[in-house]
C-alpha cells in the first residue's frame, strides 16, 4: 500500500505538467490578450486609451513576448510559489485564491456529504422494496432532480424565500458577519445559510447516485451468496450490509475522483445567482477577460483535486472491496 501511495504520487508530477501546458495554451487560444479586452472595454465606454502606458503594461507582465517563455515564466513563479499576478483583480493570485478556496472547499464538502447522506439510504430502500410505492416515488423525485437545471432551483429557492418568506437567500453570511473575524457566531450564521446552495448543488447528484445505488444492489441481490446465506439463516440487516451494500457503493467511491472538481467548477452558475463568495464566478470572470494567470491556477487547482480524488478513489476501493488488490496480487 505505501509503496502504490508513493508511486502515485510520482506519476502526479508530469500529469501536473501536461495539464499545465494544455491548460495555458487554450487560455491563449482566443484571439488578443486580458490588455486587448481591457482597451476594447475603455473604448466601449468612450474613456481615452493611453496607448504608452498599455504597451509599459504589456512588457511588464511579458505579454509582448512569444507563449512558451510566457508558460516558462509562469512555471518558475508557481514552483517557487508564486501563481502570478492577476490583471483584473490587480492584486496576487496567491491572495485571491486562498480567500475563497477555503468557502469553496467547505460548501463541496457540505453538498459531497449530503448527497452521499440522502443517496445511499434512498437507494438501498428502493432496491430492498423494488416496485412498491416508495420505489416509484424516489424514482419519480429522482428524474425530477435530474431534469431541473441547479441555476434555475436556485432562482425558484430565491422566489419562494423572498417573496413568501420575506428571506433573502442569497451569500453564505448575513450582513453582520459578511466581513467579520471568523468566530463560532459567524460559523453558526454559515451553517444556517450553507444548505440552500447544499442542496440546490447536490440535488442532481444525489438523483444519479440513488439510480446507481439502487440497480446495483438489485444485481448483488440476485447472486448466489445472498441467496446462499440467507437460506442458512443470516439475519436480513447483516447479510445486506456486510456485502452487498459495501459492493454496490463502489461506484461511489470510484467516483470520488471527478466528483470533486466537479462540485468546484459545477457550481460556477449557482454561485453566480446566489452571490457565493466562492471561486465560481471569479474563474468565470478570469475566463472572460483572458486573465490567463488566474484562469490557469485555477484550472491547476481543479487538476490537482482530480488527481486527489483518483487517489483517495483507490485507497477506499481496496478498503471497502477485499476483491480488489493492487498488482492483481493478495495481501
Amino acid at each position: 500500500m505505501v509503496n502504490f501511495i508513493i508511486h502515485r504520487i510520482i506519476t502526479l508530477i508530469p500529469v501536473l505538467f501536461v495539464v499545465s501546458i494544455i491548460s495555458f495554451i487554450i487560455i491563449q487560444l482566443p484571439p488578443g490578450d486580458y490588455l486587448t479586452s481591457y482597451i476594447a472595454n475603455l473604448s466601449a465606454t468612450g474613456e481615452k486609451v493611453e496607448m504608452e502606458i498599455v504597451e509599459a503594461l504589456r512588457k511588464q507582465y511579458a505579454l509582448d513576448r512569444p507563449i512558451y517563455i510566457q508558460y516558462f515564466k509562469w512555471l518558475w513563479r508557481i514552483l517557487h510559489g508564486d501563481l502570478g499576478y492577476s490583471f483584473e483583480w490587480n492584486k496576487p493570485v496567491n491572495d485571491l485564491i486562498w480567500n475563497r478556496l477555503g468557502m469553496t472547499l467547505a460548501l463541496s464538502a457540505f453538498t459531497l456529504l449530503f448527497t452521499w447522506a440522502v443517496a445511499v439510504p434512498i437507494g438501498i430502500y428502493s432496491a430492498t422494496h423494488q416496485y412498491s410505492a416508495g420505489d416509484y416515488f424516489f424514482t419519480f423525485i429522482g428524474f425530477i432532480g435530474l431534469a431541473t437545471p441547479s441555476f434555475l432551483l436556485a432562482l425558484v429557492i430565491m422566489w419562494v424565500g423572498f417573496a413568501y418568506l420575506g428571506l433573502s437567500v442569497g451569500g453564505l453570511f448575513s450582513s453582520e458577519y459578511a466581513s467579520a473575524p471568523w468566530s463560532l457566531g459567524k460559523f453558526v450564521d454559515l451553517l444556517k445559510h450553507v444548505w440552500i446552495p447544499m442542496v440546490i448543488v447536490g440535488t442532481s447528484g444525489t438523483a444519479s447516485l440513488i439510480r446507481i445505488v439502487r440497480g446495483n444492489l438489485l444485481d448483488e441481490l440476485k447472486k448466489q451468496y445472498v441467496i446462499t446465506a440467507r437460506a442458512k439463516g443470516a439475519s436480513e440487516v447483516i447479510l445486506l450490509f456486510k456485502y452487498p451494500v459495501r459492493v454496490a457503493i463502489n461506484p461511489l467511491v470510484s467516483t470520488v475522483g471527478w466528483t470533486l472538481p466537479e462540485l468546484f467548477s459545477g457550481i460556477v452558475i449557482v454561485a453566480v445567482v446566489l452571490s457565493l463568495p466562492t471561486e465560481g464566478p471569479m474563474l468565470l470572470q478570469a475566463l472572460l477577460t483572458q486573465d490567463m494567470y488566474l484562469a490557469g491556477s485555477f484550472v491547476m487547482i481543479l487538476a490537482l483535486l482530480t488527481v486527489i480524488g483518483t487517489l483517495i478513489s483507490d485507497l477506499l476501493l481496496a478498503w471497502i472491496d477485499p476483491r480488489i488488490r493492487f498488482g492483481g496480487r493478495e495481501g
